[in-house]
């Protein structure tokens, strides 16, 4: 299910970069070669890195906060075309963003039905041998996080305040009787 969501989701994504070239040639943007060039090495950086390197659940979360990006940023652009008298525009982004809508929620619905797999929401997003290298770095630095977690949750509050801290709580804990 989720990869199919995600598959017709980009595909829609897709389908707007489409609409949208023509429409930010009208006002001298060109999002070409260069400007769609930069953004694919940085996704390809994303995918090749720190999606490797979080399980699958992570990374159907981190799909729904991409989309939901896009979907409140084109309502956004729409509202600023809107305060700058620019009929056309504002609702051309509004169109897309209610065109949109529905992906965030079948990208959000797919997300939350992984959890229904605990195995696969914790498993890898492939299984080569650079994913499951990442994801076991990941998992490794993760339980290193949480034992120093547990660490300093276990010293006292008062163990951990400076003498100067301690005197000053002092000053405000029950009152000193008087001489």
């Amino acid at each position: 299910m989720a990869a199919e969501t995600l598959t017709r989701s980009s595909g829609r994504v897709q389908d707007l970069l489409a609409a949208l070239e023509p429409r930010t040639a009208e006002y001298g943007l060109h999002g070409g070669i260069a400007a769609e060039g930069v953004g694919a090495r940085i996704a390809d950086l994303r995918a090749v890195v720190s999606d490797r390197a979080v399980d699958t659940g992570m990374v159907m979360r981190l799909a729904v906060l991409d989309i939901e990006h896009v979907t409140t940023l084109l309502a956004h652009l729409g509202e600023l075309a809107a305060a700058r008298g620019d009929g056309q525009l504002a609702g051309f982004c509004r169109e897309w963003a209610a065109a949109m809508r529905p992906e965030v929620k079948a990208v959000r619905r797919a997300a939350v039905a992984l959890g229904g797999d605990p195995d696969r929401a914790a498993a890898p997003l492939d299984d080569s041998p650079l994913t499951r290298l990442a994801h076991r770095t990941g998992w490794v630095l993760g339980s290193v996080g949480e034992a120093f977690d547990r660490l300093a949750g276990s010293i006292p509050v008062s163990d951990k305040a400076t003498p100067e801290e301690r005197s000053a709580d002092d000053a405000f804990s029950a009152p000193k009787p008087a001489p």
